[in-house]
């Protein structure tokens, strides 16, 4: 894989994923745009990452403005936007659907659904320009399953996959592939707080109990993660758009 010179954004940049993603492009030659919440935690998340060329942006992606404002930014620096990584999310809070609230809900869906859907639609805006483009949204194995207590997060997921399969489609006469990478657990500290998640609603030893339902028997590693993001978005995936690969140790062989 080659992304010398390509101009690669990728949001939640400062989150196991994301600067895992970032250490990966920037090792293949790409110029990175960064974007996470808080400018601080990003400067620090970033400092092991060797770019040719890096800027560093705070913005909430579930906001609209932050959004057309960020890309708008990493335009006007670079000139083009080649890869976009749709990456920021959360988990929320764990409850089963009739103990949630409405607060938790409209925190989940406003970044992991909205927050991909601003996304898409002011990056595609910079990529139908230049006629060329590759997009690799983060979703998540729960966007497949159902998974009790995780309702909020497993619905956000799935809407991931539904806004990949679309702008797939709306993309493909300018030549821009949408696709969405779809892992199981990742040893990040998102993992953690899942796992804390499960304690408070009684599990015992979640981590055990997660990686005992992956054949492979453990989390991937956020650096597995990255891999496949570059291939998606390289040119040896050329001919891959509209698609959602499960990277999940084998979890994927035991259902639809």
């Amino acid at each position: 894989m080659d992304f010398k010179d390509k101009v690669v954004l990728i949001t939640g940049a400062a989150g196991g994923i994301g600067i895992a993603a970032a250490k990966k492009f920037a090792s293949e030659g790409a110029k990175l745009a960064l974007v996470d919440l808080k400018r601080d935690v990003l400067e620090k998340a970033a400092q092991d990452v060797e770019a040719k060329d890096l800027l560093l942006l705070d913005g909430n992606v579930a906001k609209e403005e932050d959004v057309e404002a960020f890309v708008t930014k990493t335009k006007e620096k670079y000139g083009r936007i080649d890869v976009f990584v749709n990456n920021a999310g959360i988990n929320g809070q764990f409850n089963n659907l009739v103990d949630q609230t409405t607060e938790n809900f409209e925190a989940v869906i406003n970044v992991n659904l909205k927050g991909v859907f601003y996304g898409l639609k002011h990056v595609m805006r910079v990529m139908n320009e230049q006629k060329s483009g590759a997009i690799v949204n983060t979703a998540s194995n729960g966007g497949l399953l159902g998974a009790p207590g995780m309702g909020l997060y497993v619905a956000s997921k799935h809407g991931v996959i539904g806004l990949t399969k679309t702008a797939a489609l709306e993309g493909a006469p300018n030549n821009i592939r949408v696709n969405a990478v779809a892992p199981s657990g990742v040893d990040t500290q998102m993992m953690k707080s899942i796992e804390a998640n499960a304690e408070l609603t009684g599990a015992k030893d979640p981590r055990k109990q997660f990686e005992a339902s992956v054949p492979l028997n453990r989390y991937a590693t956020a650096e597995e993660i990255a891999n496949l993001m570059a291939f998606l978005a390289s040119d040896d995936a050329s001919f891959i758009s509209g698609s959602y690969y499960r990277i999940d140790g084998g979890q994927g062989a035991t259902s639809v």
